[in-house]
């Protein structure tokens, strides 16, 4: 009898994952093919030139550059130590970060599927908010003493994850308009480059984060949410949202695209709307993220920017409440889609039939070429290495 029930468990657990997966599952093929072909024209030396101080042209280019780029939190944290390294300004670096994970089109794209448009909204107007209340406090608490020690720390090129991936840029380097230079073979294959390995890089965060919220989905009693997210204090509910929020992103170990499934079971379990957005932003404070601060930067920088990026985050989401709050525009019903397995002949079949076509057609690309399988083996190794063992050789 134990057995029959924790087999039922698990199978409502898997199917409530498999539910979200086929609901966004062209969304996430569409947002990193559009990202791969921005990346495909987008070169990474030149993010660096444009990087060099933390005026709000800058801030402004960095985040239009993060927004462009993979939404893989791992390899927009590693990409941005890469930034600093080569002269970019720490502040404009980390704006690049915040942008890399909170303002690219795939996250719109799911968030608009699982949650409603209304998240979307929120998440673009909080993402710049939250990178201006960043750099302000970067302005007054930032001491000089502290980046040049992290300076320090990052030359000595401690490793994280996804390090060769950042550094590979495989962007189109002829010259042309940005559609001439998509429409040509180097174009589409850079594209599909850019497709296979964002997949690679993402894929465990976004099956963990589907996992894991169709856990939560099936065992956690939606009682037990409410209890937590203060749901029947209408008001404190909405300050407690944006602090509780991040801290459960901090602990939950999924970042990128992974923890929209799991925004929409606390929504639908009784947190704010500020809350959702701040768990959201919260994926680049997750545990082993922290940890890669500490080894990129130091122990002091890290603690700097866990302090800074929870208040910001925080403070973003709950602006963002207040003000949608106003305005009548959040929504009255929790309804975030948090289904059963269920394939059907209707027009989400439709979009992933014809979605899972173009992914095959963007694979076969980057595998037809050869040498795919090397380029997969490289993405945590950073190509200094990599260069120094040819060298070697």
């Amino acid at each position: 009898m134990v057995a029959t029930d924790l087999i039922g468990s698990i199978g409502d657990a898997l199917s409530f994952a498999f539910g979200m997966f086929w609901e966004i599952l062209w969304a996430l093929i569409l947002g990193f093919a559009l990202s791969g072909a921005v990346q495909a024209v987008v070169s990474k030396g030149e993010m660096r030139r444009l990087l060099p101080d933390d005026s709000p042209r800058s801030i402004g280019i960095a985040s239009g550059l993060g927004a462009a780029s993979s939404s893989c939190s791992y390899a927009a944290v590693a990409l941005s130590r890469s930034l600093f390294r080569k002269g970019a300004d720490f502040t404009s670096s980390m704006a690049f970060q915040f942008a890399s994970t909170n303002l690219v089109i795939e996250l719109g794209i799911v968030m608009t599927l699982l949650l409603g448009w209304q998240f979307t909204l929120g998440e673009f107007l909080g993402g710049p908010l939250m990178i201006v209340l960043m750099a302000i406090a970067f302005r007054l608490f930032l001491s000089r003493q502290l980046v040049d020690e992290a300076r320090e720390t990052a030359d000595r090129g401690a490793l994280g994850k996804m390090e060769g991936h950042a550094e590979m840029d495989m962007s189109v380097q002829e010259r042309g308009s940005i559609w001439r230079r998509l429409a040509s073979p180097e174009g589409f294959t850079a594209t599909a480059d850019f497709f296979v390995m964002d997949w690679a890089a993402i894929w465990f965060d976004i099956f963990g984060g589907l996992l894991i919220a169709g856990a939560l989905a099936a065992w956690v009693p939606d009682s037990w949410w409410q209890s937590l997210f203060l749901e029947h204090h209408h008001t404190a509910a909405k300050l407690w949202g944006p602090l509780i929020g991040p801290l459960v992103a901090i602990f939950s170990f999924v970042c990128s695209i992974g923890n929209v499934p799991l925004a929409a079971v606390l929504w639908n379990g009784g947190i704010s709307f500020g809350g959702v957005l701040a768990f959201i932003f919260a994926d680049l404070i997750i545990l082993p993220i922290i940890d890669i601060y500490r080894k990129y930067y130091g122990w002091r920088m890290a603690g700097f920017l866990l302090v800074v990026f929870y208040v910001t985050m925080a403070a973003s989401g709950l602006i963002v409440e207040l003000v949608f709050d106003s305005l009548g525009l959040i929504p009255s019903e929790r309804n975030a889609k948090v289904i059963e397995a269920s394939v059907t002949w209707n027009y989400t079949t439709v979009l992933n039939i014809v979605f899972l076509t173009l992914a095959a057609v963007l694979v076969w690309r980057y595998f037809r070429r050869g040498g795919g399988i090397a380029m997969l083996r490289m993405m945590n190794t950073p190509m200094e290495m990599e260069h120094g063992h040819a060298h070697a050789h």
